[in-house]
């Protein structure tokens, strides 16, 4: 791939790059609140249009390439992100104000999605292969011949996060799981930064070209999230949706696909608080360490990853006290860094001085001339008054966070109770304190998608067993996954067929396994 071709500002329509014609927008370095060039002009309807298109008449030919064809084609995604080298890592600094080595690592973690969903497609097993075989002789009725697989869903919308220029954006993993499955993707580049965006598309549509896929395979197009993701969601081929986002504009999306003629899927990331629980003979041992780490968690990377810890719920005592203290003093020396872009700097700013008005302040970060920076934030209320304050579970994007005193293990039970689903939760619990400990988990498998023992929940592996998901509103499906092998699952659906004759059969559910992978034969797990 070539790296040195300077950036456009261009949309990306099945593998054409065409002009936007509407609004103008550029991307901003936040440390210094500079335009960064070249300008960027949102697409039209007619954008919509073209590429939606394009999507619809691809999938036929994507869904029928063979899985080896599609990892093929993940790879080679994979290696030209990989070839984009300083040329895309310097621009995603620029673009987010993040350090370098969080950008490099976010380029691995890209890739390694990419390869993942690589390997999964060659396994096979996504497919979910099940065969029931006729039982002609069975009484008092005979069995039919029934097999099943998963299909693609069709044509699928990815949201660009802003939080996450390449892993959860252009090439990340809404993607890699949707074109995994055999949907074609048309994304919604985030405004916060649009040149990574276009590295990003590039790498794409120049792996669909060299792998042999069909051109409407991926667009990109940038647009306002009401006028133009909304035309997206709403465009009849589009089948399935992926978001990470705001809670406000997460749902807004499941509305507008909810209202269609033919609902869709929408399965949207937005608001998560991600608890953590000490517990006393924890608290007893090691409360001074627990709370310096609870803090290095809470201000990486600003606070803006959707795990960052932003809740504390303890029994109040003495080894509560050293917590907060130990955590109050890492706070109040910590220094504010730079925040993703202007509009998310003014927005945790408010969402501190709501929580101030409602919580009692503990610790503020050191003070900061430099612009669009975040001061870190610790706040502690007692549990009745956060029962009793909404505003208290309201997702602060950002590093603040508060501690709730409670005054008994009853009183824990009943603050993990209602809170909102999350991504997370986390337990630090010493074996005396096992017990309650397991009491409480059985709440927070009803509350999380992620239960963490004696860790800290920023930091995401992606892998096959991972959940990044939860009931509402840490997500808009809490059956699924955003990070992991199973986030394909998303983008399929399974179909039955019976007595379908033999030569019609797909490969995955024919006589002979002929694809070679496991599947389940009348109830068993078979490779024959």
């Amino acid at each position: 791939m070539t790296t040195t071709t300077p950036l456009t500002g261009e949309l990306i329509i099945a593998g054409s790059t065409v002009p936007g014609t509407g609004t103008t927008v550029h991307g901003i370095d936040p440390s210094t609140g500079a335009d960064l060039e070249p300008a960027y002009r949102h697409g039209t309807m007619a954008d919509v249009e073209a590429a939606c298109a394009a999507a619809d008449e691809a999938f036929d030919a994507y869904r029928s390439t063979t899985s080896a064809a599609r990892a093929d084609f993940l790879d080679a995604i994979a290696e030209n992100i990989g070839a984009l080298g300083e040329t895309l890592i310097e621009r995603a600094v620029a673009e987010s104000g993040l350090p370098v080595g969080r950008i490099t690592g976010e380029v691995g973690r890209t890739s390694g999605q990419l390869r993942l969903f690589a390997s999964v497609l060659r396994e096979g097993s996504w497919n979910g292969a099940r065969i029931d075989p006729a039982q002609p002789d069975r009484a008092p009725l005979p069995r039919a011949d029934i097999r099943q697989r998963k299909v693609s869903l069709g044509p699928v919308v990815v949201f660009g996060a802003s939080n996450f220029p390449l892993a959860f954006s252009v090439g990340g993993g809404d993607t890699a799981s949707a074109l995994a499955a055999g949907c074609p993707v048309i994304v919604k580049a985030h405004d916060a930064h649009p040149g990574t965006s276009e590295y990003v598309g590039r790498a794409i549509t120049e792996a669909a070209a060299s792998t042999g896929m069909p051109a409407g395979v991926f667009s990109l197009v940038y647009g306002d999230g009401r006028t133009i993701g909304t035309a997206l969601v709403t465009d009849p081929r589009v089948k399935a949706v992926g978001f990470t986002g705001s809670r406000s504009g997460g749902t807004a999306l499941v509305r507008a696909a909810a209202d269609r003629p033919e609902p869709i899927p929408v399965y949207a990331e937005m608001s998560s608080i991600n608890p953590v629980f000490l517990f006393p003979h924890a608290l007893e041992t090691r409360a001074a360490d627990l709370g310096r780490a609870f803090v290095a968690s809470l201000t990486l990377g600003s606070g803006q990853f959707c795990t960052n810890p932003g809740l504390v719920i303890a029994q109040d005592g003495p080894g509560l006290d050293a917590f907060v203290a130990a955590a109050a003093d890492a706070v109040a020396t910590s220094t504010p860094t730079t925040m993703l872009t202007p509009n998310i700097a003014d927005s945790y700013a408010q969402g501190v001085d709501a929580l101030s008005t409602a919580a009692d302040e503990v610790a503020r970060g050191t003070v900061t001339d430099a612009p669009n920076a975040g001061r870190a934030a610790l706040f502690s209320t007692d549990a009745a008054t956060f029962l009793d304050r909404d505003v208290l579970q309201a997702e602060v994007f950002g590093a603040s966070a508060l501690v709730v005193r409670c005054t008994s293990a009853e009183q824990v039970a009943a603050v993990a109770r209602a809170l909102e689903g999350q991504l997370t939760a986390t337990i630090h619990a010493d074996a005396a304190d096992h017990a309650d400990a397991g009491r409480l988990l059985r709440v927070l498998e009803l509350k999380a998608g992620r239960i963490l023992f004696d860790g800290w929940p920023t930091g995401v592996e992606v892998g096959h067993a991972m959940v990044h998901g939860g009931p509402y509103p840490a997500t808009s499906d809490s059956r699924s996954t955003s990070v992991g092998s199973l986030a394909i699952e998303r983008f399929l659906r399974p179909v039955a067929y019976q007595d379908v004759p033999t030569a019609l059969l797909p490969s995955a559910i024919a006589d002979g396994n002929p694809d070679g992978i496991w599947r389940r034969v009348d109830g068993q797990l078979s490779r024959d």
